[in-house]
């Protein structure tokens, strides 16, 4: 079920840089929304009744760069303590905002409400119940159950408004009660619901000090359900609350970081959010430099921006899609449907577009030399011993050679771009695929006989050009920009392809001169991850060629760093799941396990499982509905016992932890999903 609006519009701008603006919500003496800046926020993972722990780890977050911080009250005892840590923070020095973070129980909420500036409920599980059970209600029995929870959550609603604390409405997609399930399935508009019927109780008490979120481990449902948020919001006349933006159990380290950009960023770049957490499997301390990285990127984007053609604005007359069920935009309204998730329909060019995966290009040009060993750096393992190449499952399918093309025979499975020029001067190799220019594209009498790759950008995409494309069944768009406002100008190409009827496949490239790596991580995470979750997308070519001359050795370490990054984009953005996925949570006072060690002795274990799915929860709060999707889950029941699920079913009640891994393995092969890990022979240069 999606929303049956007609309205598109879900942002200030599609085209420029212009942040919501939304209404300004006072949390202690540290406002959020309206014009203050975008905030950062954290959350403790230390036991709540350990009030000087709490507050050492606080005084951490703060020093990292925590604006808020949020501490779990799970129950009545630890929201009275939040009380003694606050007063010891307050004795420190420290004025950090407090947030209590409440499931299930009401009394402890109505109790926080009265300490902390501002509480956090769950409206999938505050007052409502999860048992997967699936209720045939009719209006009038649905209505029923509204109102009983209604009035469960006025009192905490009558309590916030006197003593001016603050509140977050939280939606979070894998806790999504019984009750909507059943009217509105498991998607994003279930999401918006959930909180839109707490929320138009504020409003009926005239308490507006609230902010929202529609928190996910799905990417592309998590930014699905931020954007159907504020077109209802729009839609039905209610204030424009603030947004608390963040990706559930987004796991730790690269992928951590990535999962998070592509989700977080994507509703950055089209100025949405007012505050970000970033959910890591790590120190909390880690997180705030990450959303602060995120952040920052947009302080100056509105002036480093170049103007982008407005849409409704034409090179040709518009066509409409309808094999994509997609229209022309006009006046905001995108050619897509940006609430729910549909792949641009392209014809197929050798094993681009139409139904293949996004496949991944990476730039080698910069190389003086190729040999056989540097490969590696591709995910192509070269034994000498063997005297053969073995692939891993990040092994890249196409390399751009430039004007150097490789001196050998590429191994099965790897494919070379070279330049035009190159490409003529060798003798039209028919294993070697060109790339143009738009000037040389215009003009070539030449060109190779099943597939050529075509550099284009928003301003190339003339009418001549959009109709040469339009007839050439072996073009493939490299589609680039170097406007600071890179995603919203590619998605806008994408745009006129899709308005022009153009069906090429296109591969979207990105580059990073100068960044560090972990900024390049979360930058083409955020412009090329955005684009992927909108269906535009059918590959990604990311470089650094800007970059003054290094050694090889340096400049191979960074391509192996690029195609890593390239796989790790695709999965995140769930367009190809090329390794193993883990949904972890990032721990809190909840947790019955060290998280960050059992995530790493899991991922030891079951890292080579391609596209499997594991969930590792530190309790049940975070249990089946937070793993969502996951394949199977591990989770924390009590001190030292786990519960392992499959899907959401829970399959073994009470494991002891020392025992929990291989019983998950064991689970596993059962379902004929594990595979014994194969040792790749050591490559070695010849």
């Amino acid at each position: 079920m999606t929303s049956t609006s007609a309205s598109k519009i879900y942002c200030p701008s599609l085209t420029e840089y212009k942040r919501r603006l939304s209404r300004e919500v006072k949390i202690g003496d540290l406002p959020l929304g309206g014009l203050n800046p975008i905030r950062v926020q954290s959350m403790t993972t230390v036991d709540t009744m350990d009030t000087l722990g709490s507050v050492e780890q606080t005084l951490r977050m703060v020093e990292a760069g925590c604006e808020y911080v949020r501490i779990t009250a799970p129950s009545v005892k630890e929201a009275q303590n939040l009380l003694e840590i606050k007063k010891e923070l307050r004795k420190r020095g420290c004025s950090v905002p407090l947030i209590a973070d409440i499931h299930f129980t009401p009394n402890a909420a109505e109790l926080a409400a009265r300490i902390v500036e501002k509480v956090r409920v769950n409206p999938g599980n505050y007052a409502d119940k999860k048992k997967f059970d699936v209720i045939d209600y009719t209006d009038a029995s649905y209505a029923a159950e509204v109102e009983r929870i209604r009035e469960r959550f006025r009192p905490l609603v009558q309590i916030c408004k006197q003593y001016g604390t603050a509140m977050r409405i939280g939606t979070n997609h894998g806790s999504l009660s019984d009750r909507i399930l059943s009217r509105y399935g498991d998607t994003p508009l279930g999401m918006v619901e959930s909180a839109l019927e707490f929320l138009r109780l504020c409003e009926e008490e005239n308490y507006y000090d609230v902010v929202l979120s529609m928190k996910a481990s799905n990417t592309q449902v998590m930014v699905q359900a931020y954007r159907l948020l504020v077109q209802k919001l729009d839609e039905e006349g209610l204030q424009p609350y603030p947004l608390h933006l963040g990706v559930t159990e987004a796991g730790e380290a690269e992928d951590g970081r990535i999962k998070s950009a592509v989700g977080i960023g994507t509703l950055l770049e089209d100025g949405l959010g007012d505050t970000v957490r970033v959910s890591l499997t790590e120190a909390p301390e880690a997180e705030a430099p990450v959303a602060r990285a995120l952040i920052d990127r947009y302080t100056t984007r509105a002036i480093e921006a170049k103007p982008i053609r407005p849409l409704g604005v034409e090179s040709v007359t518009s066509k409409s899609n309808e094999t994509n069920n997609q229209q022309p935009a006009t006046n905001n309204q995108p050619p897509i449907d940006p609430f729910q998730y549909f792949r641009r329909h392209t014809r197929e060019v050798q094993n681009l577009g139409g139904q293949n995966v996004p496949r991944v290009l990476v730039d080698i040009s910069r190389l003086s030399s190729v040999e056989y060993a540097d490969l590696r750096a591709v995910g192509h393992l070269y034994s000498a011993f063997l005297d053969k190449f073995q692939m891993n499952d990040l092994g890249a399918d196409y390399v751009y050679s430039g004007q150097r093309p490789v001196p050998f025979m590429l191994p099965n499975g790897l494919k070379e771009v070279v330049d035009y020029s190159a490409w003529l001067d060798a003798g039209r190799r028919p294993d070697h695929y060109p790339v143009l220019t738009p000037a040389e594209y215009a003009v070539a009498g030449a060109k190779h006989p099943e597939l050529n790759f075509v550099f284009q950008t928003l301003d190339s995409l003339t009418p001549a050009a959009l109709d040469q494309l339009r007839q050439d069944a072996t073009a493939v768009v490299i589609l680039h920009t170097d406007n600071a406002h890179a995603m919203p100008e590619i998605r806008r190409a994408f745009f006129e392809l899709l308005n022009n009827g153009i069906t090429n496949p296109v591969i979207i490239n990105r580059q990073y001169p100068e960044l560090t790596a972990e900024q390049t991580q979360l930058y083409a995470a955020t412009d090329v991850g955005g684009l992927l979750l909108d269906g535009l997308g059918d590959g990604v070519v990311l470089s650094t060629e800007l970059l003054p001359e290094r050694p090889k050795e340096q400049w191979l370490t960074t391509l192996d760093q690029l195609n890593q990054l390239s796989f790790g984009i695709l999965q995140a953005a769930r367009t190809r799941m090329s390794k193993t996925e883990y949904i972890s949570c990032p721990s809190c006072g909840r947790t019955l396990f060290d998280l960050q060690e059992t995530t790493a002795m899991i991922r030891k274990r079951t890292d080579h499982l391609k596209g499997v799915k594991i969930g590792i929860m530190g309790c049940i709060v975070n249990g089946p509905g937070e793993m969502a999707d996951a394949d199977y889950g591990y989770v924390g029941v009590g001190k030292g016992k786990i519960a392992l699920y499959r899907g959401q079913e829970v399959i073994k009640k009470s494991v002891p932890e020392e025992q929990a891994v291989d019983q998950l393995i064991e689970l596993m092969r059962e379902d004929g999903k594990w595979l014994e890990p194969v040792v790749l022979e050591e490559p070695v240069g010849v």
